[in-house]
């Protein structure tokens, strides 16, 4: 998917209220083997169309965006115990869920922890119609994956980060329109 690709007409975005896209902070959570968590989600009305995706969600009211990483951390996996670390990566997505288009503003922290058990308490009514559950991979496991993850890139950025470390700067990724 390329930056150049157009929104269909007649489609509006989440996050089009004249303040630009939905502000969003997703987790780059990993435990003591460098295994990375990813939440499993789906279609509300269509658990055959689901994918892998990082935790995290949008900002609320004022709270930043390190604030909104930990909250959307705690709700959707029950860790609290981490070490939020810099922001890896920056990325534009937008993709239809739930009956409308979401357009977001997506920034991933990186983040440390040796809580492995997750317990999602805090969810919403729509994220219970939609997520099932979460499972720690490594990143060769993620590399030969046939499931759908996002960001599409995800293994290649893990391998990297686990080799590299983290960027000096966060790395803008290429925009994701599905």
């Amino acid at each position: 998917m390329s930056a150049e690709t157009t929104r269909p007409a007649g489609e509006s975005y989440e996050g089009e209220d004249g303040a630009g896209p939905r502000k969003v902070a997703r987790v780059v959570l990993l435990d003591p083997e460098d295994r990375i968590l990813l939440l499993h989600g789906h279609e509300p009305d269509d658990p055959a169309d689901d994918w892998w995706f990082t935790p995290g969600g949008g900002l609320e009211g004022a709270e930043t965006r390190e604030e909104a990483a930990l909250r959307e951390l705690a709700e959707e996996t029950g860790i609290t115990d981490v070490e939020l670390g810099p922001v890896l990566w920056r990325r534009r997505c937008s993709f239809p869920f739930a009956g409308r288009r979401w357009d977001q503003d997506e920034w991933y922290y990186l983040a440390r922890t040796t809580q492995t058990a997750t317990a999602a308490t805090g969810l919403t009514e729509l994220e219970r119609r939609s997520v099932a559950g979460a499972r720690w991979w490594t990143c060769q496991e993620l590399t030969r994956a046939h499931e759908t993850v996002y960001p599409t890139r995800l293994a290649e950025l893990l391998r990297t980060l686990l080799v590299e470390g983290p960027p000096a700067r966060p790395v803008t990724l290429d925009t994701e329109i599905v």
